[in-house]
């Protein structure tokens, strides 16, 4: 599949700064540590956009790092991110977060 860009859409935009700011309670630096290694896995998806198995009406793609799932959609030539979610909350939480975007 060719992938030409990566679009991270604003309600994974801030997942993804949720996200940052739990890891910055956790220590120093952790967040912006975070932020760095998810942001590296949504770029890949230049490379690996489509191998991921479907859920929920997106591609689940699983962070490197992090026990974070990164959902996304392929329009035209788009990885589009829907949501940058972590794993360890309530399945059922997720879903109704998904149903949303």
């Amino acid at each position: 599949m060719n992938i030409g860009n990566v679009l991270i859409l604003p309600k994974a935009a801030e997942d993804l700064e949720e996200g940052r700011t739990f890891y910055d309670a956790q220590g120093p630096d952790v967040g912006d540590y975070f932020w760095d290694c998810v942001i590296a896995d949504v770029e890949s998806l230049l490379l690996y956009a489509g191998i991921h198995e479907r859920q929920h009406g997106f591609y689940k793609m699983l962070a490197q790092k992090f026990p974070y799932a990164i959902y996304y959609d392929i329009i035209d030539d788009a990885a589009c991110v829907a949501a940058i979610l972590p794993m360890r909350r309530d399945p059922v939480w997720i879903m109704k977060q998904l149903d949303n975007r």
